[in-house]
């Protein structure tokens, strides 16, 4: 079953928090589809399902905001053993290439690093963890990742809520538009047969030609 229909089973409220858990969890280090689900969800709310847009945006924000810390916390007290865990459970996410690339772009953009890593997702999934590793100062990580946090939930559920809701607009009046254009589509072909009809029906009325020999 596909994530938007499975939710649209669902109340509200369920809906709620199985995005802010499945996006805390995600934040906090477990490879889980995070940006899926709050996509699904913010266009299940545009076609009037009883999800409401600002509490399902401040529910993401919420669960981005608490796993990222959740997993800064284990990453600073677990250390670099902990990324060799990951790696054992999690190869795909958690190879020593991506931990390597994760790690040169926080040496790098430091706290950018964790606020726009909100943005991608394989940064997404290192953040939390791999910025308690380095020791990240706290104050530092916590303003990157309450603003990337935010902006990315909030931003995503409402660019998605709108596209859906202008969508169904444009289907609707596709609908009228597509009505009409197949209504004059028939009646042009119903001319066009005529004429054809006609015409055929002309050359054979026409009598044959006479040989000036005969």
């Amino acid at each position: 079953m596909h994530v938007q229909e499975w939710l649209d089973t669902v109340p509200p409220v369920a809906v709620y928090a199985v995005v802010a858990l499945v996006i805390g969890v995600e934040s906090l280090g477990i490879p889980l589809p995070g940006e899926i689900v709050l996509v699904s969800a913010a266009l299940l709310s545009s076609q009037h399902s009883g999800i409401n847009p600002i509490v399902l945006g401040a529910c993401a924000s919420l669960g981005a905001v608490t796993g990222d810390s959740i997993g800064y916390a284990i990453g600073r007290k677990g250390g670099r053993p902990l990324l060799a865990w990951l790696g054992n459970k999690f190869p795909r996410h958690f190879s020593e290439g991506h931990v390597a690339t994760a790690e040169r772009s926080f040496e790098k953009w430091g706290m950018w690093a964790v606020f726009f890593g909100r943005f991608i997702a394989l940064l997404r999934i290192f953040a939390g963890p791999l910025a308690g590793v380095l020791h990240m100062p706290y104050w530092k990580f916590l303003t990157a990742n309450l603003l990337g946090g935010v902006i990315w939930a909030g931003g995503t559920t409402a660019v998605v809520y709108y596209v859906g809701i202008v969508a169904e607009d444009w289907l609707k009046r596709f609908s009228y538009f597509g009505l009409a254009a197949a209504v004059l589509v028939g009646l042009a072909s119903m001319l066009m047969v005529r004429r054809k009809a006609q015409k055929m029906s002309a050359e054979k009325k026409e009598p044959a030609p006479v040989n000036a020999g005969e």
